[in-house]
């Protein structure tokens, strides 16, 4: 049976290469890096005793510098356990959950259509290469040599010139033996109004469009002439090209941040970056300075499909646009349409070049210099949208404010993962907090209204020596300090130790509450790493392989055997028996469950504080007495709540009951 192309890489794309192979290696851990998707081990293909044997989920594909061995799923399946093809794509259909397709005459007919019309494409861009090169293609040649191309680049790249005739390619193509209908079929001609088709490009360079597999399925031209309707004109949909499926120079691009010197820290064709630029030319001049790894939409905005296949080459492209109102137009347009798929490690950047300066301007005269500089100064999604925001208008009054706080948090609604989305959502209010800081101040009376460092609101004079008498403070000291609302700068409070470890001891608990488990955000950055580890080990397993051994080990090779020792001992020295490894499921079930409490209560408590700080604020810059002595009360209440959490939250005084009960002993 013959598979689809489209459905080959359809199966390797959802089944990481390393699943296909862990089965008959054993991975090594010292060279191996599993958050990159980079594994190593001992060739299976051959005896060795140090592993040589390389594969990287991101290429989808193995090699052995020992033996010379390379290959994807299908290969490895057939060459190392004698598998038909057949059978090997079975394997990895039932791997990534797709239904192996169904025989279809008519489907198989279309394949090889398309094989057929990919072969009329490659006529058609030998055609246009050799007229670049004949009398009637000297002014194209005078025009690439004036942009800076060399011949070499030109070569590289397969350009062309369509001479300034109606019927030069299609007579071409016909004296080989194309039909009509493939002429038409590939969009080489226009047959609009008129009885007799006529060649779709005449008198532009022509700029050969390739697939991912590196065949030509379109064709870009640019014209020659100033009259033309149309500076830049693109082939029309066929039923080999999708422009909004398609960026220029993606399969040259995706090889250069693939090739072997990809650890070069200091190459950014070897780090990894894609880079996202707006035109044909912008991409050519960039390979010609040395920079491989840029690729380019077809003359439209960027599409969900275009951003899509940036991200499986790479989890954070770059977007390069001009500097100039058109450009940042289109920078935030790409923002919005990233912000709905945006995923943990998934994000893009922008990189805004000069006014009035493309990248083709940035290398012709000064090499790649120019260009690095602008990469190095590219900003992430969040600070795009930030600066966007801020620069619409004045924000000198509570309304102002309002109403910038109400479209950021609109902006960030759309995005659908959820922790994503949770970690925007703070990104904004810190930003706002700090941006909000200086309009509490009143510069017409030299009076000053801030919050000192320890969140209490205070009032004075700009020079201290002058200062009056301060008003109460809102927030007691010892709430101030206390674990509820004293935030991530506090050692890592009880509470999310034993939150943390209990998990870690119990993965069970995953199968049931994954959802919510996923959802838990620490104040301590070391615990929210080791949650993001802990979450990513879990899902690459099956429920009941997830075990305390598997857990442990696989957080204790990323690292964090260090922290997880520390988190022990910890709750040991509290006596909190239940987050151990020795407690019983049942016991360490509740107990998950009264700290995740106790965890939620103390968010939203600091939630309510900072909310309240701010409103106070607000209103006493208003001069709103009767709300700011009702927003006291309110801070009283929190006040008092934090106490009554911080003396009796279940961790301390809770678990003790259930504690001394140990794995096997429940039920006796």
């Amino acid at each position: 049976m013959r598979f689809s192309n489209t459905f080959l890489d359809d199966i390797r794309d959802r089944v990481p290469i390393s699943n296909v192979i862990a089965r008959r290696v054993s991975w090594d851990k010292r060279k191996t890096n599993v958050s990159r998707g980079d594994y190593w081990a001992c060739c299976p293909f051959h005896g060795e005793k140090s592993p040589s044997f390389h594969c990287e989920d991101r290429k989808g594909r193995y090699h052995c510098f020992g033996c010379g061995v390379t290959g994807d799923h299908f290969r490895f399946l057939t060459e190392l356990e004698g598998l038909s093809f057949p059978e090997a794509v079975q394997q990895v259909a039932d791997m990534a959950g797709v239904p192996m397709p169904l025989a279809d005459p008519v489907m198989e007919k279309r394949e090889k259509e398309r094989g057929s019309l990919i072969d009329v494409m490659e006529m058609a861009t030998q055609f246009f290469q050799d007229q670049l090169q004949t009398a009637n293609g000297a002014r194209a040649r005078a025009y690439l040599r004036d942009r800076g191309l060399t011949g070499r680049t030109i070569e590289t790249f397969r350009l062309g010139y369509a001479p300034d005739s109606r019927n030069a390619l299609k007579e071409f193509l016909a004296g080989k033996g194309v039909s009509k209908e493939q002429i038409e079929a590939c969009g080489l001609v226009v047959h609009e109004n008129v009885p007799v088709s006529y060649d779709r490009f005449r008198d532009r360079i022509m700029f050969p469009i390739l697939s991912s597999r590196e065949k030509v399925i379109a064709f870009g031209g640019r014209a020659m002439s100033s009259d033309a309707p149309a500076k830049y004109l693109n082939s029309n949909e066929t039923e080999l090209f999708h422009k909004g499926n398609v960026l220029y120079n993606f399969a040259r691009a995706r090889r250069a941040i693939q090739g072997p010197g990809r650890g070069d820290p200091q190459d950014d064709n070897a780090s990894g970056t894609i880079i996202a630029v707006e035109g044909y030319m912008d991409v050519i001049a960039l390979y010609q300075a040395g920079i491989e790894n840029a690729v380019a939409p077809l003359g439209t905005a960027l599409t969900e499909n275009q951003l899509e296949l940036l991200w499986k080459m790479v989890p954070q492209p770059v977007l390069c646009f001009d500097g100039d109102g058109a450009g940042i137009r289109a920078a935030n347009r790409a923002a919005e349409l990233a912000l709905p798929h945006l995923k943990p490690g998934r994000s893009v950047r922008f990189a805004l070049l000069p006014d009035g300066k493309d990248p083709d301007d940035l290398v012709r005269d000064d090499g790649r210099a120019p260009f690095d500089k602008v990469m190095s100064q590219a900003k992430p999604l969040s600070e795009m949208l930030w600066s966007r925001e801020i620069n619409t208008g004045k924000f000198d009054t509570p309304e102002a404010r309002a109403e910038l706080e109400a479209r950021l948090k609109q902006l960030v609604a759309v995005i659908a993962d959820e922790n994503v989305r949770r970690h925007y959502q703070q990104d904004i209010r810190d930003r706002l907090n700090a941006f909000f800081q200086p309009q509490f101040q009143n510069r017409n009376n030299g009076e000053r209204r801030a919050f000192n460092g320890n969140g209490n609101f205070r009032a004075g004079r700009d020079n201290p020596s002058k200062a009056g008498p301060k008003s109460p403070s809102i927030i007691s000291d010892r709430l101030a300090r206390s674990g509820p609302v004293r935030g991530h700068q506090a050692n890592t409070a009880l509470r999310e130790s034993v939150l943390a470890l209990t998990v870690v001891n119990h993965p069970a608990l995953m199968i049931d509450d994954y959802d919510e488990i996923a959802a838990i955000e620490y104040d301590s950055r070391e615990l929210q790493r080791l949650w993001s580890a802990m979450l990513g080990a879990a899902a690459a397993v099956a429920g009941p392989h997830l075990t305390r051994e598997y857990l442990t080990e696989r957080l204790e090779f990323e690292g964090f055997g260090p922290l997880i020792k520390s988190l022990d001992q910890q709750v040991r020295n509290a006596r909190l028996w239940i987050a151990t490894e020795e407690a019983a499921m049942e016991d360490a079930r509740e107990g998950y469950r009264q700290a995740l409490a106790s965890h939620k209560r103390a968010k939203a408590l600091r939630r309510q504080k900072n909310e309240l700080e701010r409103e106070i604020a607000l209103a006493t810059e208003a001069g709103d007495g009767e709300a700011i002595v009702q927003l006291m009360r309110a801070q009283q209440e929190v006040h008092f709540e934090g106490v009554r959490l911080e003396n009796q939250e279940a961790i301390i005084d809770g678990f003790g009951v259930l504690s001394g009960r140990v794995k096997g002993a429940a039920n006796h």
